[in-house]
Order: C-alpha cells, then sequence, then structure tokens
C-alpha cells in the first residue's frame, strides 16, 4: 500500500503532504496513523528548525473520512486513538508548524490547520465547519485556542465556510499567497529555521504552555465526547 503522506527535507524545513488528493486528502485511519508518526519523529529531530504541512491535489483536507464510521468496538476504538493520536501529535509538536492551505481545510481538516502555529491560505483555500449541520460538533477547542471568542462562536455555531479573503480579514489565516502557497510556506519556514533554534524552540514551548493551560480543559472535554459519540457505555 502505497504512503498515504510525504515528508520532504528542504534543508532544515521538512514539508509534508497529505496524499488522499483522491479523496480531497480525507484523514482516514491508515493516515492518521502515519500523521502521528510523521510528526512525533519531526518534533524530535534536531537537524529540523521548521514544519510545513500541506494537502495533495485541489484540498488541504475535507476532514475525517467518515466512511469508516462505525462497524465493531475495535474498528471504533481504533477510530478514537488514531484520531486522537494524529490531532495531538499536530498541536503539540515541539517544532513550529506552519499549514500551507492550498484548498478547502473543511471539519477536521480545519481542526488540523487551527493546530498548526501558522497559517498561510492559497487564493482558492476555504475554512469551516460544514459537519455542524449534521449534527456534529465541531472542534471549538482548536478554534478557541486561536481565534477571538467572537470569532470562534461564529464559526463554530452557523458552520459556515469562509474564504481566504475573509480568513485573513478574521486573523485564522497569516497571509494570503498570491502565488504558490506551498513556496511562500516554504519560504516563512526558511526564515524561522535559520533563527536561533534555542530561541524558537524555547518560544514554541511557552505557546504549547498557554495552549494547555488556557485551553488544556475544552480538548479534554472534547476527546471525551468523541470517545462516548463513537464507543458509548464502553467508553
Amino acid at each position: 500500500m502505497p504512503a498515504l503522506l510525504s515528508i520532504e527535507r528542504r534543508d532544515e524545513v521538512a514539508l509534508v503532504t497529505l496524499r488522499r488528493p483522491e479523496k480531497r486528502n480525507a484523514l482516514s485511519i491508515d493516515l492518521r496513523v502515519e500523521i502521528a508518526d510523521a510528526f512525533a519523529s519531526l518534533g524530535e529531530d534536531d537537524a529540523i528548525g521548521c514544519i510545513v504541512l500541506t494537502g495533495a491535489g485541489v484540498a488541504f483536507s475535507s476532514g475525517m473520512d467518515t466512511s469508516q464510521f462505525g462497524g465493531d468496538l475495535e474498528n471504533r476504538t481504533r477510530l478514537v486513538e488514531t484520531s486522537t493520536a494524529a490531532f495531538e501529535a499536530v498541536g503539540n509538536c515541539a517544532r513550529p508548524v506552519i499549514a500551507a492551505v492550498n484548498g478547502p481545510a473543511l471539519a477536521g481538516g480545519f481542526a488540523l490547520a487551527l493546530l498548526c502555529d501558522l497559517r498561510i491560505a492559497g487564493v482558492g483555500a476555504s475554512f469551516g465547519y460544514p459537519e455542524l449541520p449534521r449534527g456534529i460538533p465541531p472542534s471549538y477547542a482548536a478554534a478557541r485556542a486561536v481565534l477571538p471568542a467572537t470569532v470562534a462562536q461564529d464559526l463554530c455555531l452557523t458552520g459556515r465556510v469562509i474564504n481566504a479573503a475573509e480568513a485573513a480579514r478574521l486573523q485564522v489565516v497569516r497571509e494570503v499567497a498570491e502565488g504558490d502557497v506551498v513556496a511562500r510556506s516554504l519560504e516563512l519556514a526558511g526564515r524561522i529555521a535559520s533563527l536561533p533554534r534555542t530561541a524558537v524552540l524555547e518560544t514554541k514551548r511557552r505557546t504549547l504552555l498557554e495552549r494547555r493551560h488556557l485551553w488544556g480543559f475544552l480538548f479534554a472535554d472534547e476527546r471525551q465526547v468523541f470517545r462516548r459519540a463513537l464507543l458509548g457505555e464502553a467508553a
């Protein structure tokens, strides 16, 4: 089975690309395992100063692969475990992570982008939690850890999808790249990687400390809700 993500090293920058373009990079169980392994390894790699995360094809990520939901207890348990591992590996990575959002970042894909430290949007990028109308609560924790309460509440309570220009206005993204969003993200990542490594990693450590202190209870609550939703009494 071919790898569902690739890792390319560009000097001191690692480019991680989700490679399920035919599924708009939906986060399958196997892809989530690869994400968790990749970010755990890169986070401890002394040769890496910054990581860029993007998607192959026309989408960043359309979110969780809902075709794999359901099944027996073993499958549902694996859904929970791999989801937790993947999102925590990105969100807790010791290296700075830039999301190069080349297309739609929706549902779990939006949460994944929000767990990165910085986001750069391509002109065709879009963001939102469209799972809400289907009765699935979106990740308010990921939104609130990055965005002002009014913006997080708006996106989480309406389920509306915003384009790149509005994402920049609402400060969901750092900027909108006029050209190649991956190239622009690699340029910024190279600048970060060239700075004194100890100072950068100490700054990243404090950003993680802040998020755990301020929003850790929200992330913990969402994990429990997800577990109960998928596992029921087994949770």
